[in-house]
């Protein structure tokens, strides 16, 4: 987390399940970053990454994606993928997030 604070990033997670369950997720992991509720997939629609049926029982998933945002609100830079099991290296993001500086 200070990597990222000292590139200017602050880690923000946005998921369809509860926020309990993201909750626990975040106490199970150690993670320290908001982890936001979107139980109705509103905003994950918005950013055209719904999975429908995706799940692993059969519910909706937030297909895999990271962002980073500059302060003025533009997206500087994006990585998406059609698989759970495949996210952006926390090393990718600082390279990116210091690119940007």
């Amino acid at each position: 987390m200070a990597e990222f604070q000292a590139a200017g990033v602050s880690p923000v997670a946005i998921s369809v399940d509860l926020p309990e369950a993201s909750r626990d997720l975040a106490v199970k992991a150690g993670y320290t970053f908001p982890m936001l509720s979107d139980p109705d997939a509103e905003v994950i629609r918005r950013y055209h990454l719904l999975h429908p049926a995706a799940g692993p029982d059969g519910h909706d998933i937030a297909r895999p994606a990271e962002f980073l945002v500059d302060s003025s609100k533009i997206v500087r830079w994006t990585n998406f993928t059609e698989d759970i099991r495949v996210r952006a290296r926390a090393d990718e993001m600082l390279a990116a997030a210091r690119q940007l500086h």
